[in-house]
């Protein structure tokens, strides 16, 4: 056990973290407006003047676990029109692929206690091109790509600063900031470097009105919250400091309230000199002003202590800095096996760091947020039934593992888990929290619905919870000795029964065990928007939904299975949820005379969506997507002992097997017991696994050269295209961005590769491999004559989506794409981002750019 092992039992450690977003403004939870145009209402423009309600942002920033106190840091090239205290990016409107954040950073290191964490910010010596890079997006169709900061050629002559940041824990009350700006330009360059401390306003709505202070202490800021007792950041070099208060400036509206020294005081002071900040040196916002000059080719360094000792000095900064980094060295050794690369090694730290780098303290209070502040103007009654009003449960202030802290700076429930299976590998204790945050009473709604996400928490994300809860059980269990966490596999089951049912009740429109669901997290995917509710009556039945809930019932089948071994009660729940497979099973199959009406196209060998029409017929949206891949997922493997010994869960199984077998003619042989004694309970049998397998390997359908595709690349040449109550819709292979705005056209399903769907095929063709073993083989790729049994086909695709991240044999990555600089560049072709998804053909990186969330899943990839 290692020392940040050991500080991991210690929850202290986590006091101090990487928890401010990278965006607060543009959110749902600061808008404020009649129309819900949460982007038009709080614009990056206006960020720097507003007070924000609900959280903070910032470069690089850190905060306690309640956000009573941030710090970041700030900057300015002597050029620009404002300081540098956020990222820049497009709103959704802007964007001719939707919002997209237009600056270069990257999240280089972090362990999960946050003793050691690195990141690095690459910011322009000449003006940031904020107006150009409107302008030219503005002038981009969804045809094109989108234009980024590189594209603007503002660093072809390195004409820019590398600025690291990084923070080293003394201990869990203190923390050591170095702050390292190297000019990679040929000339000298000077910047103003902003460390900034200020307090989350939480004393301007009506509720409380005790207001913390930030004051002058010798060489920094004495720092005084009744919550957090009393603090000092103490910076080396006696720079000036620069006081003001985190409050709105009146000026956006027109009036004067005697407030003087606003949010924007720093700004407005550092840029126009204005006489903007407080003389007393007081207030609840403050700067040490580093104004610098940095010779061509080289460095400056600045040092901070936050600390809760007065008068800390720098004696031991770079002996702390020197063993929290050798710590962090010797925890990341014990995830790497013996004489793998240092390539590898290199991806999964760093996609680790960005997953760590995007926890967030997030805070929404619905019903207060709905009924207004005190304070504050009235909100407009318009807003009573608008979004989430149905929500009023919902109260969170937590520290949740966000997908991209500056694209979605929200919790999506589905990618959650995800993240959560990654971070299991490293922090199985903040894992389960975060598995079981969702389920609370103040998050989970009273009819059992998780919620989706804040732009509506009333959508339906697909239900992989029970999945994930149940891989960290096992992980969890093989890690302890083979002792499992029962207490929290039954706290989260129980609610997720609740959840099963929601799902039952709601998405079952003609109770027939065809689920609906709508989007279900994959945007654009359908011919049409699948939230379409048709004036006629039709509904679409989805492969998708009803994959899933087969999945989700096989999964708490296995954890009631699990908590049947010590409470015999949880064997009638098991055998509850094998007869809810075994219904949605047979409902796949064959719903009308013959089977004509179910979703499994035997012509085809393939799963469709259908549009069933209010006269009981039913049209087939033949679209080969992953859709018609999730029936994959449903499949789990037992031990024989697990049924032996659950004689109630037999008893049912063999009612089935004698009573109609024309169901479980349907569905795999769960009585046929594997050579290694292994069950199999899974939608397909061995003829439509093969048929399926036969597209998804097939190099011109699925199979890219990276992972597995969205959509069949069959569809580049061979549109489909439905004529919907006289409206013609279409849907071709899209290796790139998206040509739709649908669900904001900021992702696209139609054709990248996503690793999250990879991840889960995988996983299932390892489930199936337990069961088959060498006995079943397929061709792979397709057409090739190369036979693999189902584990070398999986170990095949970790292959492939691994190429995305390693160098090849030029040293170039695929996710870097046709960009020189990133590819060749010293400075640049080492720092990885963590793309959204990828080109379904070049494998380059499209979409959030920092999307660690569920693309962080590389990290358990790499060594298969």
């Amino acid at each position: 056990m290692v020392a940040e092992h050991k500080r991991l039992k210690n929850t202290g450690w986590k006091k101090w973290g990487p928890y401010v977003s990278d965006r607060q403004w543009g959110t749902v939870r600061e808008d404020y407006s009649a129309s819900g145009d949460a982007w038009s209402y709080l614009t990056h423009e206006v960020a720097r003047s507003k007070a924000y309600r609900w959280g903070e942002d910032g470069i690089a920033g850190i905060c306690d676990r309640g956000q009573l106190l941030c710090f970041a840091v700030a900057f300015w090239n002597k050029k620009d029109p404002i300081i540098k205290e956020r990222y820049f990016g497009l709103s959704n409107a802007e964007g001719n692929h939707g919002e997209d954040v237009k600056e270069l950073y990257y999240y280089l290191d972090n362990t999960p206690t946050h003793s050691y964490m690195k990141m690095l910010y690459k910011y322009p010596q000449q003006p940031f091109p904020y107006d150009h890079l409107v302008a030219e997006n503005k002038k981009r169709d969804r045809a094109q790509p989108e234009y980024e900061l590189m594209d603007t050629g503002i660093f072809n002559n390195d004409d820019y600063f590398d600025v690291f940041v990084e923070y080293a824990k003394h201990s869990a009350d203190e923390v050591l900031i170095k702050i390292t700006v190297h000019n990679r330009g040929k000339a000298d360059a000077s910047l103003n470097v902003l460390p900034t401390v200020w307090f989350r306003n939480t004393w301007d709505w009506g509720y409380d009105n005790y207001k913390p202070q930030l004051s002058a202490y010798k060489n920094g800021v004495k720092i005084k919250h009744k919550e957090l007792g009393p603090l000092w950041l103490t910076a080396e070099g006696n720079p000036p400091m620069l006081f003001c208060d985190n409050e709105t400036n009146p000026k956006l509206f027109n009036i004067t309230n005697g407030r003087s020294y606003c949010k924007d005081g720093i700004n407005d002071h550092i840029v126009n000199g204005a006489n903007t900040i407080n003389p007393d040196n007081t207030g609840t916002k403050a700067a040490l002003n580093y104004d610098i000059t940095i010779p061509a080719g080289e460095r400056a360094v600045i040092r901070l202590r936050l600390s809760d000792k007065a008068g800390s000095g720098f004696d031991d900064f770079d002996s702390v800095f020197a063993l929290r980094q050798q710590e962090a060295d010797e925890f990341y050794r014990t995830l790497t096996p013996g004489g793998e690369s240092d390539a590898k090694a290199q991806i999964q730290r760093q996609a680790y760091a960005g997953m760590l780098w995007n926890k967030q303290f997030y805070y929404y209070d619905i019903h207060q947020w709905l009924k207004g502040d005190p304070a504050e103007p009235g909100p407009p009654v318009q807003r009573e039934h608008q979004r989430n009003s149905k929500w009023q449960h919902f109260n969170a202030m937590d520290v949740i593992s966000m997908p991209d802290k500056w694209e979605y700076p929200w919790f999506a429930a589905w990618d959650l888990a995800f993240h959560c299976v990654a971070l299991a590998d490293i922090d199985i204790g903040f894992a389960k929290r975060q598995l079981n945050l969702l389920v609370r009473d103040w998050y989970m709604h009273p009819n059992g619905q998780l919620p989706a996400y804040e732009w509506d928490f009333s959508d339906a994300n697909p239900p992989v919870h029970a999945m994930a809860t149940w891989k960290i059980y096992q992980l969890d269990k093989s890690a302890n000795d083979g002792k499992g966490d029962t207490y929290f596999l039954e706290r989260i089951f129980h609610k997720l029964m609740l959840n099963f049912t929601w799902w039952v009740n709601r998405k079952d429109e003609a109770g027939n065990n065809i689920f609906e669901g709508g989007f279900l997290g994959l945007d654009n995917i359908g011919v049409f928007d699948r939230n379409t509710r048709f004036a006629n009556g039709a509904h679409l039945e989805q492969v998708d939904g009803t994959s899933w809930m087969a999945m989700y019932s096989l999964n708490l089948l296995r954890i009631a299975a699990e908590l049947a071994v010590a409470n015999k009660a949880y064997a009638d729940i098991a055998s509850k949820f094998f007869e809810h497979f075994i219904y949605i099973s047979a409902a796949m199959s064959s719903l009308g005379v013959g089977g004509v009406s179910g979703l499994w196209d035997e012509e085809d060998g393939f799963f469709y969506d259908q549009l069933r029409m209010p006269d009981g017929s039913a049209e087939k949206m033949k679209v080969r997507s992953i859709v018609g891949l999730i029936p994959l997922f449903a499949a789990e493997v037992l031990n024989d002992t697990d049924i032996a010994d659950n004689p109630i869960f037999r008893a049912r199984m063999d009612w089935f097997t004698a009573n109609r077998p024309d169901l479980t003619a349907l569905v795999s042989h769960w009585d046929e017991k594997s050579s290694g004694g292994k069950h199999l309970i899974s939608l397909l049998r061995g003829h439509r696994m093969k048929a399926i397998l036969g597209y998804m390997l097939d190099e011109q359908e699925f199979l890219s050269p990276f992972g597995i595709r969205s959509l069949s690349k069959y569809h580049l040449n061979n549109p489909f295209s439905a004529d919907i109550n006289g409206t013609l819709f279409s849907i071709k292979y899209l290796p790139a961005e998206s040509d739709s705005n649908m669900f904001g056209g900021n992702s696209n399903w139609r054709g990248p590769v996503w690793i999250p769907i990879n991840y889960l095929i995988i996983e299932s063709l390892n489930d199936y491999y337990l069961y088959y073993g060498d006995e079943l083989q397929v061709e792979c790729p397709t057409g090739s004559g190369k036979m693999m049994n189902l584990k070398e086909v999986a170990n095949e695709l970790y292959r492939r989506i691994s190429k995305l991240f390693l160098p090849d044999g030029q040293g170039r990555r695929p996710i870097n794409g046709q960009d020189e600089k990133a590819q060749t560049d010293p400075n640049f072709k080492d720092h990885i981002l963590f793309y959204e998804y990828f080109d379904g053909d070049t494998g380059k990186g499209l979409g959030a750019a920092h999307q660690t969330g569920w693309t962080g899943l590389i990290a358990s990839c790499l060594y298969h």
